[in-house]
């Protein structure tokens, strides 16, 4: 089995950059994932696992054998998984996956989906929280709409716990979606202050994509003349908006109750 003890080894160089530049990432079609779980529900989502590391001290071969039979083994030393591990904690043991496309018409939605769209989203930490929310409730997509962030960025994979793995996702322009959504006939609700009626007046139980923007912009023009109708989550408080995932779930979780969960 091959070995790799040494930081300068190029390999080690090429995964560095996986890590720290999406222009990298892109150009290879890969990207890093750490963790035993997240391994695993990248390999139970389709994802092609190129090459497994692992540092034998932590995680034994045998362990690392079980997650995939099919990828390239190699064991590294301490001082290399430091340097490549995202994470504080230690599980010793990263893999090279190969990106998925990420094409609208790559989706295969159900005869009554119900969908996520989030508009340019900015913070991975919303992005994973999004996800995370996304995979709860078992929608049957996700579409980024004008993606500001590479949704292979280590922060995304870590903040969202392997939910990018275990959600259908989808990146285009808001054209470009709207576009998609009007041809199928999914009606969609826009989360804005302008022009909108309470949330829970709405009828979520035919096709169905629910809408957030950013909290510091909120959604475009575009999404809010499009839309079926534009929707609003009633507040009591000081403040007119709350973090986008939370909204985002509130929404959601509506439209289940309202499909019987």
């Amino acid at each position: 089995m091959k070995q790799i003890a040494s930081l300068q080894n190029p390999f080690i160089k090429s995964l560095l950059l996986l890590q720290e530049k999406a222009k990298a990432r892109k150009q290879s079609g890969t990207f890093l994932i750490e963790g035993k779980r997240e391994i695993s529900i990248a390999i139970k989502g389709g994802y092609e696992i190129e090459t497994i590391l692992f540092v034998p001290e932590i995680c034994s071969e045998t362990e690392t054998r079980k997650l995939s039979n099919k990828a390239e083994l190699i064991e590294i030393s301490t001082a290399v998984y430091q340097k490549l591990a995202y994470r504080d904690t230690t599980e010793g043991i990263l893999a090279v996956a190969k990106a998925k496309s990420m094409q609208l018409s790559d989706l295969q939605l159900s005869e009554n989906p119900l969908i996520l769209i989030a508009e340019a989203p900015e913070k991975p930490g919303n992005i994973g929280a999004l996800l995370r929310t996304a995979d709860a409730a078992h929608l049957d997509a996700v579409i980024i709409a004008n993606p500001k962030s590479d949704l292979y960025n280590p922060n995304v994979v870590r903040s969202s716990v392997g939910c990018l793995f275990t959600n259908q996702i989808a990146t285009g322009t808001t054209t470009e979606i709207i576009a998609f959504l009007k041809e199928r006939n999914i009606n969609f609700y826009c989360a804005t202050l302008q022009n909108s009626t309470s949330y829970h007046t709405q009828d979520y139980t035919s096709p169905t994509a629910l809408v957030v923007g950013t909290e510091a912009t909120g959604l475009t023009q575009e999404w809010r003349d499009a839309a079926t109708q534009n929707i609003i989550i009633p507040m009591q408080g000081e403040i007119d908006s709350m973090n986008v995932s939370v909204a985002a779930a509130i929404l959601i979780f509506e439209a289940k109750r309202q499909r019987g969960f």
